[in-house]
């Protein structure tokens, strides 16, 4: 017998599955909140302490929080490409974190979430961080935005060290090589920031700037990409959170992301578009361990940015969607931001992007329908093009790889960055995720059919998408965009 409190809501989710009709006709806007190296553990309803996120818990106490949701790789670029495009990054050319000297970025002839949009007249709006390409062919006004304002980049890509001076030591002398960070509207650089002080003003320029978007467009259909560059390093915070928290700068950094969150609300709440508009809160990969306090939490998962491990790999994610999505629920399907793309067409009743994407439909989990499953399956990919693991169900088959580990490593501290090994060679193993999220205990040798599948599973994989691990190309992989002659 199904829970009579989501009666009603089945039978909506029965009209979503047979016809995209019943979600077109309403059009929801979309606003989707993309942190930046923001952990599992790092927001209140995650179990994040000794600073507040009541906006931001308020959004799952009225929504759905997923807690096997996954990025589609743990790095910047990568894993914006894989939330833009709904493929896995490796599919579209697009791998780890594209620099200020970077030639390429991702293809226009890959079709956005903006792009799919357009079909239905939404307005569209990227703020805060790109990181696709920052050569104007690449920016967000060619793919599908009708606005842009922030950073084309990571906000540590300029010729400053961590402890923010100039005096940069040799391991990082590639900084010499940035220029200052540039600050872009539209297709043009407004401001060069310089100073840690101007970074300091980022979140609330973001903020007021999407209040404007949200203002100037309440009477139309619209989607607010919403792009924090915090919380990467350097952190940054306006003086009006410095020294709030009893975690230091960043816990007054997660208070200012949330007093953002809390302003984005009030403004749909002032324009009567709370019951209209969908809100997805995520991160795009997990914590940068070295930098110890000035880094986030996974809640105990393993590793952390730059892994596939569970750390590297599984954020927090947010949903809320008044009448749609049931009220102070849990999700745990697995489920990636690969999957927004193809929900949000249904949604909105747009066509799929022609080219192949990796996405699924997951809105039946967010009408709460309990039996649905739509994703059982997830691919970790990393380094490029290396298969790192497979999962399926409940079950984590992690492949001997060379890859970052922060294990053992002594963290830094105050914004200076600890040690590490970025080859450290991982010897793989079998995980039960239900019962193992932390991927202590390999299990292999007690479950050699489980492992059999996941190879199969993973052999497939390498077919299509291919493996540096195992020297295989893959028959279906993308180019990225490359910068035409006139602009090299």
């Amino acid at each position: 017998m199904k829970n009579k409190l989501f009666e009603p809501l089945l039978i909506l989710t029965s009209a979503f599955g047979a016809t995209a009709t019943a979600c077109a006709q309403q059009l929801p806007n979309i606003v989707l909140i993309f942190m930046d190296d923001m952990g599992y553990g790092d927001i209140g309803s995650f179990g994040a302490s000794q600073y507040a996120t009541p906006n931001i818990d308020q959004l799952a106490a009225a929504g759905m929080r997923f807690t096997n949701f996954y990025v589609a790789q743990a790095v910047s670029s990568a894993s914006r490409a894989g939330l833009l495009t709904g493929c896995y990054p490796n599919r579209v050319g697009i791998q780890g974190a594209l620099s200020p000297t970077a030639k390429i970025g991702l293809n226009p002839k890959e079709e956005t979430i903006a792009e799919i949009l357009k079909q239905r007249d939404y307005k569209t709006a990227a703020i805060g961080k790109w990181h696709l390409g920052h050569h104007q062919e690449f920016l967000p006004l060619q793919q599908g935005f009708d606005e842009y304002f922030g950073l084309p980049y990571s906000n540590d890509m300029w010729p400053v060290y961590y402890d923010n001076t100039r005096n940069i030591p040799p391991e990082y002398a590639r900084k010499l090589n940035y220029p200052e960070l540039p600050l872009i509207e539209g297709n043009k650089t407004i401001k060069e920031i310089k100073t840690i002080e101007e970074q300091a003003g980022l979140t609330t320029s973001y903020t007021h700037k999407a209040i404007e978007f949200i203002e100037k467009n309440k009477k139309n259909h619209f989607f607010l990409y919403m792009a924090h560059s915090m919380t990467h390093v350097p952190l940054a915070v306006s003086d009006k959170f410095k020294g709030k928290s009893e975690q230091g700068l960043f816990g007054d950094v997660m208070m200012e992301i949330d007093w953002s969150v809390g302003e984005i609300i009030k403004t749909l709440e002032k324009n009567g578009l709370t019951n209209k508009t969908l809100i997805i809160f995520t991160s795009d990969n997990g914590p940068w361990l070295s930098f110890g306090n000035h880094a986030g939490s996974t809640a105990g998962l393993r590793e952390g940015k730059g892994t596939s491990y569970e750390g590297g790999q599984r954020v927090p994610c947010i949903m809320k969607w008044p009448d749609h999505i049931p009220q102070g629920t849990i999700c745990n399907r697995i489920a990636s931001t690969i999957d927004i793309l193809p929900t949000l067409a249904t949604i909105t009743g747009c066509n799929l992007p022609k080219m192949k994407i990796d996405g699924i439909n997951i809105l039946p989990l967010l009408t709460g329908d309990k039996d649905a499953n739509p994703r059982n399956i997830f691919l970790y990919y990393f380094r490029g093009n290396s298969l790192e693991a497979v999962r399926k169900g409940n079950w984590k088959l992690v492949f001997p790889h060379p890859g970052r580990s922060y294990v053992g490593f002594q963290p830094g501290k105050d914004g200076k960055p600890g040690g590490l090994d970025n080859d450290f060679s991982f010897s793989g193993g079998l995980y039960d995720l239900r019962r193992d999220p932390g991927e202590r205990y390999d299990v292999s040798e007690s479950y050699p059919e489980i492992v059999k599948d996941l190879e199969k599973i993973a052999d497939e994989a390498r077919q299509d998408l291919g493996d540096d691990l195992t020297n295989n190309r893959g028959k279906n992989r993308r180019e990225s965009g490359k910068l035409s002659e006139q602009n090299i």
